[in-house]
């Protein structure tokens, strides 16, 4: 009997192993936390490994799994609610030097490095698909949506599931599951991001800006930076609602609250959601630079049109980033 259930781990573990990437991806979008992500793949195999014992192979073991998680996600969901983005709570403010106050009480949205997007390496097209269908902006928005139409949404349109496929996976009709895809496109086209804008990753501009933008910030150049920032730039920056929109806001909001001089500032690239990221690591008292913000911008060939800085540290080692520099 011992044996038996040995070979049945090492059966389950061989079998359900290559999905857990891509089952972390799924979490993360419909969550907009790696963290939870991370805790909820960790349910979901937890359950399915309890269960395997049961599963009779009506379906496929992928199919099987992504059952259990998106249940694991739609629990998750009830019970914390969605995470925002600054922009998407209210108007940005005006008043750039005013002191900013952290809200930590609000379950923020987290970005996430590009390793959890599950792509296939070999395949381009796959991964362009994935780095879409986690962009930033482009998960932020899917937060507005109902946690059935998020879940319809991902299955049908990021996935390339059937309809009838997640309507299976659901209990629900094909129908349905028609009328939930409807009315979430509808909805996410009052707050997705224009796709086609942004400048890849590989794109050797976009590599000569980012070298320029950490420059001016390890510098201190503040003209630097208001030449790198369209005109019209966004920056928010969780747990702070306050956000602003504008380079001379951004630029005198950095002066105000970030007092940077040079040499108090090393900027060490990062990717995440597709997108080009920083960690910024900032002089401490014991004159070592320690985390103190993770940045993710957005690019187009007009400059950096917006960026998204998270003051939480606990994501560095997530990212591969060092504990000090």
């Amino acid at each position: 009997m011992a044996n038996s259930t040995i070979e049945t781990d090492r059966d389950f573990q061989k079998l359900a192993d290559p999905y857990r990437r891509e089952l972390l991806a799924h979490c993360y979008r419909m969550l907009g936390s790696i963290h939870d992500a991370e805790d909820l793949v960790q349910e979901t195999y937890l359950r399915a490994w309890r269960s395997y014992g049961d599963f009779e192979g009506r379906s496929s073991l992928r199919t099987w799994l992504y059952r259990i998680a998106t249940n694991v996600c739609l629990t998750a969901i009830d019970q914390r609610g969605r995470r925002p983005m600054p922009t998407g709570l209210g108007g940005p403010s005006d008043e750039p030097e005013r002191p900013v106050v952290a809200s930590d009480e609000v379950p923020w949205l987290e970005p996430a490095p590009d390793g959890v997007l599950g792509a296939d390496a070999a395949d381009p097209a796959t991964i362009v698909a994935a780095r879409e269908s986690t962009r930033l902006a482009l998960i932020a928005a899917m937060q507005h949506l109902p946690a059935k139409q998020r879940v319809v949404l991902i299955l049908r349109d990021v996935l390339k599931w059937k309809a009838a496929e997640v309507a299976e996976l659901l209990d629900t009709s094909t129908a349905a599951v028609n009328s939930a895809l409807q009315r979430a496109r509808a909805q996410l086209e009052e707050h997705a991001p224009v796709r086609d804008e942004l400048i890849e990753p590989t794109d050797p501009d976009q590599r000569d800006l980012l070298e320029r933008y950490a420059k001016a910030f390890e510098d201190a150049d503040i003209t630097g930076l208001i030449e790198l920032f369209k005109k019209d730039v966004v920056w928010e920056m969780p747990p702070f609602p306050e956000w602003f929109v504008g380079a001379d806001h951004v630029v005198r909001l950095i002066i105000a609250q970030c007092r940077p001089a040079p040499g108090d500032i090393r900027m060490v690239p990062a990717a995440a959601n597709g997108q080009p990221a920083f960690g910024m690591y900032k002089l401490d008292e014991n004159g070592v630079h320690s985390p103190y913000q993770l940045q993710v911008l957005s690019i187009t060939d007009e400059g950096v049109t917006h960026v998204s800085v998270f003051f939480d540290t606990s994501l560095f080692p997530v990212f591969g980033l060092p504990e000090r520099l």
